[in-house]
């Protein structure tokens, strides 16, 4: 089983929420590092962009995901396409505990905002309402 922090559409009652099949770790999440949390494009998809030290500790929540599951994950987050997300390790903590872990995440090199419309940002959380603004890819 491998974690999986989820800070936008993955989280549990979000629009992606059917593709994470993972069992949630009680609580919610902060990345150890601050980063940037944008909504971008026409889309308005949260991206998560791999800038150390820039926006917040973005909160989340964490899931431990089986094999199947991760490659879900990956095809909805097209970590196969050049301009797809990138599944990287970090560190995040309990909210709680303050117990830190190491988990995969999902994320954007800096370099695929360039020239990209953002609508948001930075932001500490992806929340409801940011959700009712996204809108799936069409297939």
């Amino acid at each position: 089983m491998h974690p999986v922090f989820v800070f936008g559409t993955l989280k549990q009652g979000f629009p992606n929420s059917g593709t994470n099949q993972g069992s949630r770790v009680p609580g919610e999440f902060l990345t150890k590092n601050r980063y940037p949390l944008y909504l971008v494009g026409e889309r308005y998809s949260p991206w998560l962009v791999l800038s150390k030290d820039e926006g917040f500790q973005v909160r989340g929540q964490v899931f431990m995901v089986d094999e199947a599951g991760l490659g879900d994950m990956d095809r909805l987050e097209r970590t196969h396409e050049a301009d797809g997300y990138r599944r990287v390790q970090m560190p995040v903590f309990s909210e709680f505990t303050y117990e830190e872990m190491q988990v995969f995440v999902f994320v954007k090199p800096p370099e695929h905002l360039e020239g990209m419309l953002v609508q948001l940002g930075p932001i500490a959380e992806y929340e409801l309402k940011h959700s009712s603004l996204y809108q799936k890819r069409n297939p």
